[in-house]
């Protein structure tokens, strides 16, 4: 009931020893806390939360429009519903090194098992766009090495993630990627591979877990878990699928509410409504509401 009993101290640790035993940790999108809960029932080992969802949830294109304020608070919505470690997107950390610095603290705070901060020039672009930009390397090693230093909790995962291999080609961004794990990074995650080949090229030449962003649409194929696995990747994210399902899904069913004055036909598409209070775990609140009202007062 309410919100998770797991502390963030204890996801942090959890999803270190599951990077640390070679597992394939992988992380649906989350779109809400809700779906947060839904992707823990459904058996994931953690929840991502992409700042293109942040803000396509706010109605805005991911060109670095959201504030560390409102990436945070939505962070801590998702965190604090679910089990799972959850790592969250943070652009370019929002500002120069010591904006980056309280950047980090801030998702600390908010109960974040980690994030990732990229090397793209602001206004940022979406990994899988082209026109993208990367900044140099000493600005991006000065980055990480602000988020390392600022970090209170040593288990709270810093990754870096490189734009390079859209700008620069496959060995420029290896190049990138070695300097930031220099500067402290505990992971890295290589943007907008093209395919399998690469992602093995990027776990030969490095010792750190490596993610893989198997979103819809973009620079990628979309690899399954076992070629993933395969080819040596750490983490794998589905960072907008989820919105994107339950979007495509909502817009067929206002097509047919307009259409047929209706939606009888649709109640196979959606969830069931004990479903969702299951989900949310309706009877717990019943039951503690019942508890703490079942008193008598002596007269």
């Amino acid at each position: 009931m309410l919100y998770a009993q797991t502390t963030a101290q204890q996801k942090r640790r959890a999803l270190r020893e599951k990077l640390a035993s070679g597992e394939l940790v992988r992380m649906p999108g989350a779109f809400n806390p809700l779906s947060a809960r839904l992707i823990e029932r459904k058996g994931f080992e953690g929840v991502y939360i992409s700042g293109a969802v942040i803000s396509a949830d706010l109605g805005l294109p991911d060109i670095g429009l959201t504030t560390l304020t409102e990436v945070a608070g939505r962070g801590q919505q998702i965190a604090r519903m679910t089990e799972l470690p959850a790592i969250i997107d943070a652009d370019t950390g929002f500002g120069e090194p010591m904006n980056v610095a309280r950047t980090i603290q801030t998702l600390e705070d908010a109960g974040l098992a980690g994030t990732h901060i990229e090397d793209q020039v602001n206004p940022k672009r979406c990994g899988h766009l082209d026109g993208k930009s990367v900044v140099d390397a000493d600005t991006a090693i000065k980055r990480i090495r602000a988020a390392v230093d600022a970090r209170r909790d040593p288990d709270f995962l810093i990754m870096a993630r490189t734009d390079v291999r859209a700008v620069e080609g496959l060995d420029a961004a290896i190049d990138r990627a070695k300097a930031l794990v220099d500067a402290g990074a505990d992971a890295i995650f290589p943007e907008a591979m093209r395919d399998l080949g690469e992602f093995e090229a990027m776990r030969s030449a490095l010792e750190v877990p490596i993610l893989a962003n198997m979103t819809e649409f973009g620079k990628s194929e979309l690899f399954s878990t076992q070629q993933l696995r395969d080819a040596g990747v750490n983490l794998v994210i589905w960072p907008v699928s989820l919105l994107r399902l339950a979007m495509g899904e909502a817009g067929r069913g206002l097509d047919a509410l307009a259409s047929d004055g209706h939606l009888r036909d649709q109640l196979g598409q959606m969830q069931h409504r004990a479903d969702l209070y299951d989900l949310i775990d309706y009877e717990g609140y019943t039951r503690f509401d019942a508890d703490v009202f079942d008193f008598t007062v002596e007269r």
